[in-house]
């Protein structure tokens, strides 16, 4: 008997982008996408981009098989968003056959991001990362970092997400990984959104990360691609356990705040290579 083919809906809105899918999260089949500003934006357009694209697809959306979402670590808002939003459409199908709605299928932020990247390489010809180090800007002079594995075309987190300062970004990388060679190689990917950003913070750190990098963001295809075994492994929950993973507690700092713990980074990196250039 041929497999029933899922329909899936994937949200992602943890940065300042808005980012919807519609598909089975299958290799080859169709995928109806949008992708838009987000931020404050985001309330306002999820629901309609939404409408539009099961119109498209000619689906209803109690006909959907699971709502998909990136539940962070990422915009404070926009995750909150994202939970609200899911939260309703999946109560919103209650029914004598499903009292408690659609299936919500949360993931992390930075698989999103990771998988995004692994995607991005192979429509360029590269070759597949052995090692994908994901990487989101998390303002405050801080990232978003999370490690993970590629096994057999899979997606494997090695450490969960967390913050991490430029500085720390080396020592990091090397505690994911203590019982293998953890120096930079052309079969590792550092993927993400702070390559601008923390430039001048990175220093020697750096230069020990792995060697490929990746521009990129977590996109709701690339929770579509992440969907499928995830719910074989049954990390669907009810629509009330549809919780944002902030990994912060503080979302804001003063200017001094902001300017202390930049030079408290800068002096990191000067103690780690008192010869490399610091731009100030």
């Amino acid at each position: 008997m041929p497999v029933p083919t899922l329909r899936l809906l994937a949200i992602e809105t943890s940065t300042d982008r808005v980012s919807v899918a519609l598909g089975s999260g299958s290799p080859g089949e169709p995928i109806w996408q949008h992708t838009g500003p987000g931020a404050a934006q985001a309330s306002l357009t999820l629901l309609p981009v939404i409408g539009a694209l099961l119109a498209q697809a000619g689906w209803a959306l109690a006909e959907l098989d699971a709502l998909v979402f990136a539940r962070g670590p990422g915009s404070f808002t926009g995750l909150r968003t994202a939970c609200a939003v899911v939260q309703g459409l999946a109560y919103g199908v209650r029914g004598a056959g499903r009292p408690e709605g659609l299936p919500v299928l949360p993931v992390d932020t930075l698989a999103a991001l990771a998988e995004e990247a692994r995607f991005l390489q192979a429509e360029a010809g590269l070759p597949a990362p052995r090692r994908v180090a994901a990487l989101l800007d998390a303002r405050m002079g801080e990232m978003y970092v999370g490690a993970y594995r590629c096994t057999d075309g899979a997606l494997v987190e090695q450490q969960p997400p967390r913050l991490c300062a430029p500085a720390e970004l080396a020592g990091w990388w090397r505690s994911a990984w203590p019982d293998t060679a953890a120096s930079g190689s052309h079969d590792d990917l550092l993927a993400g959104n702070v390559f601008e950003a923390y430039g001048e913070m990175f220093g020697a750190a750096f230069s020990a990360l792995p060697g490929r990098r990746q521009l990129a963001l977590p996109t709701a295809r690339a929770l579509l691609h992440l969907a499928p075994e995830a719910l074989r492994a049954g990390a669907a929950v009810s629509a009330h356990q549809a919780l944002p993973l902030y990994v912060r507690d503080k979302v804001a700092q003063t200017t001094a705040e902001r300017e202390q713990l930049r030079q408290q980074q800068l002096a990191r990196l000067a103690a780690a290579d008192p010869v490399a250039p610091l731009d100030q």
